[in-house]
């Protein structure tokens, strides 16, 4: 009886607390908000899309959302904040179907409505637990405080990975699990006491970070989908910094290959068609069904002078799991450079249907470079396309597939054009994509507004990642490393 009373006792004083809209005024203009949500494609069960006014400053802002099913939401104040489990149910409720928003705003005592707009609930399920992803300052020599985090996608809550706060003076990078599955993750660290680090069912070992045998580093990492494998790259990567004003740096590797890596026996497998003298292989991702090993080609130039003729292709050469061993040729794939292009960022839909990959001018490290696009390859036809439809004039860049292959996470430089944002956008059956719409934050300006922090090299994961970084960090701090050999 007395939680009852409680209920209705805090619903009272919340009403209370809200002003009644009368007599608006009629505006026959979408209103203006921040994040752009306008007619955007989220799954069921995301954090709410909390907005805030962008059209001015207001008193008051009241917001009403109805389902197309069912069920409705009323909020008012200075942000449209929405109660994350009454949210959830309106989302689940309205799954495949639309949400209409009412949005008024008082201004000089007077209130305003605006046109109605609407967000659709996709029919396709999320099926991930929320996003792993980097954080750091978008410099260029120091590190300052950055890390791996992961964020609950049904919620705003984000936890740390690791920070380098727990490894004084490296930097934290290239991460990744087994098709979304945490339970085996790896990253690179780079530092005096730089590893590459594995996690396998809890179990934690250290690489040396640079190889001897490779003669470099083993970054870009990708399992196979039996979990037996993790494709590398090993790059000479070098930076230089341009003199025009709406370009700041460029990265390019004087040399790279490409190589697997069989964590059970320690050997790093490797192959004369991945490890040429004249070309850089680069970025190495399986095929969900391991029977192919798609990676970037460039031919090698004179570095930095020819900076701008570093372009790359998409490849792809047989694998076979049960040997552990490669085929005896290569396919191209796609040929960006007769287009003038460069390929970066290969990642195939787990379903096998389609390949997303960023295409731009030069190069591969696709976040500095404002006319990086994201293009899709439908690998039945081999049809590819520039998705217009979610690309912007700012870098789009770094994307990842969700397990069931129906949502991407991708970073973009469309808010600003300084810091890097995670994006999320769904691609149906036809390999069309929604909207993409920024993640969502309790108070999406005051998070953005005040962070001075890029996302990059976002993915998702299907549950919370287990990691103990007191722990790690002591190993990291430590001179132990596993040996690894050759096995060609």
């Amino acid at each position: 009886m007395r939680k009852a009373l409680y209920i209705i006792g805090v619903i009272l004083l919340l009403t209370a607390c809200q002003e009644q809209v009368s007599n608006p005024s009629v505006v026959a203009e979408l209103p203006k908000i921040y994040p752009d949500y306008v007619g955007v494609t989220i799954p069921a069960g995301i954090a709410p899309l909390n907005f805030n006014f962008a059209g001015g400053d207001i008193d008051r802002m009241d917001v009403v959302v109805r389902g197309e099913k069912g069920g409705q939401l009323h909020v008012q104040g200075d942000v449209a904040d929405f109660d994350i489990d009454e949210w959830h149910r309106l989302t689940e409720q309205n799954r495949g179907a639309k949400l209409l928003f009412t949005v008024c705003v008082k201004r000089d005592g007077a209130w305003r409505q605006y046109a109605d707009f609407s967000m659709t609930v996709s029919p396709y399920a999320l099926d991930e637990w929320g996003l792993t992803y980097r954080r750091i300052a978008p410099g260029y020599e120091v590190y300052s405080k950055m890390g791996l985090y992961q964020r609950d996608l049904s919620t705003f809550n984000e936890y740390p990975i690791i920070e380098n706060t727990q490894v004084p003076g490296m930097c934290i990078n290239c991460h990744s699990s087994a098709q979304t599955d945490p339970s085996h993750f790896v990253f690179h660290i780079r530092g005096s006491h730089g590893a590459t680090l594995f996690q396998i069912d809890g179990q934690r070992e250290l690489l040396k970070a640079k190889n001897e045998l490779l003669g470099g580093s083993m970054v870009y990492p990708y399992w196979h989908p039996s979990k037996q494998y993790c494709a590398f790259s090993t790059n000479q990567t070098r930076q230089g910094f341009h003199v025009a004003h709406d370009e700041r740096i460029e990265v390019f590797d004087l040399s790279s290959d490409v190589f697997v890596y069989h964590p059970a026996t320690h050997e790093i497998i490797t192959d004369s068609l991945l490890q040429t003298k004249d070309w850089s292989e680069n970025s190495p991702v399986f095929s969900p069904d391991g029977r192919w090993l798609y990676y970037m080609t460039c031919l090698q130039r004179e570095y930095p002078a020819d900076f701008k003729k570093e372009q790359y292709n998409l490849c792809r050469i047989a694998f076979d799991a049960q040997t552990g061993r490669f085929g005896d040729k290569v396919d191209t794939l796609f040929n960006a450079v007769k287009m003038g292009k460069s390929l970066t960022w290969p990642r195939p839909s787990y379903d096998g249907r389609y390949l997303l990959f960023t295409l731009q001018d030069y190069g591969y490290f696709s976040v500095w470079h404002n006319e990086s696009d994201q293009w899709l390859l439908d690998l039945q036809t081999g049809d590819a396309r520039p998705l217009t439809e979610a690309n912007s004039n700012r870098a789009d860049s770094y994307h990842n597939w969700n397990v069931n292959s129906h949502w991407v996470v991708f970073t973009s430089r469309r808010g600003d054009g300084l810091y890097t944002r995670l994006y999320l956008m769904s691609i149906d059956e036809q390999g069309r994509a929604s909207k993409p719409f920024l993640l969502p934050q309790r108070n999406p300006w005051d998070y953005y507004d005040g962070s001075i922090y890029s996302f990059n090299t976002p993915d998702f994961t299907k549950t919370k990642v287990d990691f103990n970084a007191c722990e790690a960090g002591k190993e990291i701090s430590s001179d132990k490393r596993v040996e690894t050999h050759m096995r060609h």
